[in-house]
C-alpha cells in the first residue's frame, strides 16, 4: 500500500486507509473544517473541540467498545460514544496491551 504523502497545506494525516482517527499537524480550533485524505478521496470534518498538536481527531463515529485504530492497527477500545471531530484520547479511550484486567500480558 503507498504511504499517504502530506501536502503543505494539510492540518491532519490519516496514516492507513482502516484508521478511524487522524493525527492533527497543528493546534485545531472548535468549529474549524479540516480536509482528510479517505482513501484518495478528499473529505471534510468539523472539529467540534479545541484539539492539540499531536493529538488524534475523530473521522467516524466510533461507539463505546470499538476499538480505535490507527497506522492500521487497534490502539485501545472508546469507552464512551467519540462523534466524528471529537478529540481522541485518555479521556475517551481505554488501553489494550499491558493490562492485567483483560487478560493481555503483552
Amino acid at each position: 500500500m503507498p504511504g499517504k504523502q502530506i501536502v503543505a497545506d494539510m492540518s491532519v494525516i490519516v496514516m492507513h486507509n482502516m484508521d478511524n482517527v487522524a493525527t492533527t499537524l497543528r493546534d485545531l480550533a472548535a468549529g474549524e473544517a479540516v480536509n482528510i485524505d479517505d482513501g484518495g478521496k478528499s473529505k471534510s470534518i468539523c472539529v467540534s473541540e479545541p484539539i492539540p498538536f499531536g493529538h488524534k481527531v475523530a473521522i467516524t463515529d466510533i461507539a463505546p467498545d470499538q476499538h480505535v485504530v490507527k497506522y492500521g492497527e487497534v490502539i485501545g477500545v472508546a469507552t464512551q460514544w467519540i462523534a466524528t471531530g471529537n478529540h481522541v484520547h485518555v479521556h475517551n479511550v481505554s488501553g489494550l496491551r499491558g493490562r492485567g484486567d483483560r487478560g493481555d500480558r503483552t
